[in-house]
């Protein structure tokens, strides 16, 4: 069976059942129209396992997508020491489920409210509403800004500060099409570029400097 992240079993379980209910009272049409809406939750809420063998200094991507831009941070980021922003845009064709790109301890995890542009425009960072996390680990103090867009409509954080969690691990999920911004120290040496498709807790988007590899 396909792996469904538990966000999703609503979004599968009712119209599913409603289209029972639309055959069962001879509204065949109605029915399938339900069960088709029912396939593509099960499409877009899949789960499947990610592992990595990068080595330990690899910074994983946290989304599934495709590298929008990679360039300056904003400046309040900037300020907190990570002036590189790498930005993966997530169309509703994507796994949505999000993975820590470095192992470590929650220092900040927040939620803000904002507004719903098109997630791959440069204001939706800063004006969107999304979640912000700040981890540091052994390979320094990174973030990530999981953004709602005009179709997603709910930004799933699992995290809260105080947390530990392992490099690849499962840490939250964006409902309907969004993006993901990843921020990185001045240390960091980028390893994607615009076009590219990352693969969540897989695609090595970064190494840190001052970690030896094996």
């Amino acid at each position: 069976m396909l792996p469904l992240a538990p966000e999703g079993y609503p979004f599968v379980l009712i119209p599913a059942i409603a289209g029972i209910f639309a055959w069962t009272f001879g509204y065949p049409t109605v029915a399938v129209l339900l069960w088709l809406v029912a396939l593509f939750c099960i499409s877009f809420f899949r789960d499947p396992a990610r592992h990595s063998d990068a080595p330990p200094g690899a910074v994983l991507a946290p989304a599934d997508g495709k590298v929008l831009s990679v360039g300056p941070a904003p400046a309040a980021v900037a300020g907190m020491g990570m002036p590189i922003q790498v930005s993966i845009f997530m169309s509703p064709a994507n796994v949505h489920v999000n993975r820590a790109p470095i192992a470590g301890k929650v220092c900040e995890a927040r939620y803000s409210r904002g507004k719903k542009l098109p997630a791959f425009r440069d204001k939706a960072s800063e004006l969107n509403e999304h979640s912000f996390v700040v981890i540091d680990g052994p390979l320094g103090t990174l973030a990530y800004k999981q953004i709602a867009g005009s179709i997603a409509r709910r930004v799933v954080c699992d995290l809260s500060a105080g947390d530990t969690v392992a490099r690849g691990q499962r840490v939250g999920i964006i409902k309907f099409s969004s993006r993901v911004d990843l921020f990185l120290p001045a240390s960091a040496a980028v390893a994607v570029e615009p076009g590219m498709r990352t693969r969540a807790g897989v695609t090595v988007v970064a190494t840190m400097g001052g970690v030896d590899e094996p």
